[in-house]
Parts: C-alpha cells; structure tokens; sequence
C-alpha cells in the first residue's frame, strides 16, 4: 500500500478561511493505484470525503484526483496535493 497525507494548511481553502487544523490522509493499493480508505479531519471534512467515497465507488485511480482540475480555491483542490505525494 500507499499512504497519502496531507495537513490542512496545504489546502488552500482552509488556510484562506483561517482553519488550517486537522489533516486528510488515504490508502491506496500500490499495484492497482485504486483508493482503499480515507480520512478527513478539518474544515467540512464530509464534503470532501464525499468525493473520496465517489472516487472509491466508480473504481477511480488515485491518479484521476491527482490530475483533476477542481476550482480554486476550494476543498476539493487540495486533493491535487494529497495525490502528488505519491
């Protein structure tokens, strides 16, 4: 496996509306590239877990969040940095 992480204060978003706290962090299988689990903790952390869950639902690559272009500045976006670390 994979381990993705990321603090809130890379999340542009989060350090725009002064929330920096908390992290989001995902598990991905090293041979597939297919999103295992997640976690978001900070700032509406359910929202963009929901779109963790949708990537995980439809069989998505990492690499779709990685490379997708969400608009700025928003939670979503910070996807594109978690996936780069990997």
């Amino acid at each position: 496996v994979k381990v993705a992480r990321l603090e809130m204060s890379g999340v542009a978003r989060a350090v725009e509306v002064s929330e920096p706290r908390g992290l989001i962090k995902a598990i991905v299988d090293a041979e597939s590239d297919q999103i295992l689990g997640a976690a978001v903790l900070g700032l509406e952390g359910g929202e963009v877990m929901s779109m963790l869950q949708l990537a995980i639902m439809g069989g998505l690559p990492y690499t779709a969040l990685r490379d997708g272009v969400f608009a700025h500045p928003t939670l979503a976006e910070g996807l594109n940095n978690l996936f780069a670390e990997l």
